[in-house]
């Protein structure tokens, strides 16, 4: 009679819970597929970026209903978080590493020059510490991929720093779709040193695609992009040990970040996992497909909570997405003449 009594308070209702996140869910779900329709007709435009777009637009022109927040606040992260695992599993370090010493050498330089930098600029300019270092992430290493899990990450940045560093890599990203042919054609590269280039400094995989396809590099392009991606989890995990040693939850005080979030290392471990060549092929071909709708819900959550108000008054952060957006271009550019 005690254990049955007692079952109901011991079990939690999960039923009710997932009932209340399931309004949510459907919006978002509603918003990939329209994502997923976009990019069909407009390849250049991932379904990552338009997902967050279409968050912002329905938060600033509609509003959000409490009933929503649940389910969005359960993509936003939870989602976000086995996205960016899964994203692991597209990259594989022997192809990498195959590309040679060189091309790697350029990759870590131009993404490790502007993820130091662009920070420091950005004090300069007056911005938030939170906008500055959304701005290196996204710009040095994958765009709004990069942009999610460093915010995953850390604490001290808000949804419209989110937004300003999304607006970055939207703009200049596909201006780059453009402007680097045509500069690679100017300067006379090769086709290897292109493919090199765009993957080393253009923002997101999907714009990196475009420019690959329409120059025929695709290969070298998206496995040089790959590269740089791999470069988050140590990215994020230096960035989380300097919050933890310098930053408010420095020793001494009760609560202190990871030093790698659980989520980051999840990605290390599908990096490592692709690259023993065990992972089946149907995976691989799949696992794309499957990150970019998780991404895209997730970034549709976030999108939501961004303030439009607020992003037209950044300027400054449009200023500050130009000068990393030049710098990794510079770097990289010097780089694969200089070495490729």
């Amino acid at each position: 009679m005690t254990l049955t009594a007692r079952l109901p308070h011991d079990r939690p209702d999960s039923g009710r819970q997932l009932d209340g996140r399931l309004p949510g869910i459907g919006a978002a779900a509603l918003a990939v597929v329209f994502a997923l329709v976009v990019n069909h007709f407009v390849p250049v435009l991932s379904p990552a970026v338009v997902a967050v777009v279409s968050g912002a637009a329905l938060a600033n022109l509609v509003g959000v209903g409490e009933r929503l927040k649940p389910g969005l606040r359960f993509v936003a992260k939870r989602v976000l978080r086995t996205a960016i695992v899964l994203l692991g599993l597209q990259i594989a370090v022997p192809q990498v590493l195959a590309l040679g010493w060189r091309t790697v050498a350029v990759v870590v330089l131009a993404t490790g020059v502007t993820f130091t930098l662009t920070p420091l600029i950005g004090r300069r300019l007056g911005l938030t510490p939170g906008t500055s270092l959304l701005v290196a992430t996204g710009v040095s290493i994958c765009g709004a991929a990069a942009i999610a899990a460093m915010r995953e990450s850390t604490d001290d940045s808000s949804d419209d720093d989110a937004a300003s560093a999304l607006s970055v890599v939207v703009l200049y990203g596909t201006t780059a779709i453009a402007l680097v042919p045509l500069a690679a054609s100017w300067l006379g590269l090769s086709p290897t040193q292109l493919g090199v280039w765009a993957g080393a400094a253009v923002h997101e995989v999907a714009q990196v695609a475009a420019i690959g396809a329409a120059s025929g590099v695709l290969v070298t392009a998206v496995t040089v992009k790959l590269g740089r991606v791999i470069l988050l989890a140590p990215i994020v995990a230096l960035t989380s040990y300097r919050r933890r040693h310098t930053g408010p939850d420095a020793p001494g005080r009760p609560k202190q970040p990871p030093i790698i979030p659980l989520f980051v290392a999840g990605f290390l471990a599908m990096v490592a996992l692709r690259s023993t060549g065990l992972v089946p092929g149907a995976v691989t071909t799949a696992i794309p497909q499957v990150t970019n709708i998780l991404m895209a819900a997730a970034l549709f959550g976030l999108g939501t909570g961004i303030d439009a108000r607020i992003l037209v008054k950044g300027g400054r952060a449009l200023l500050l997405g130009a000068i990393a957006t030049g710098l990794v271009g510079a770097v990289s550019l010097a780089g694969v003449m200089l070495l490729v």
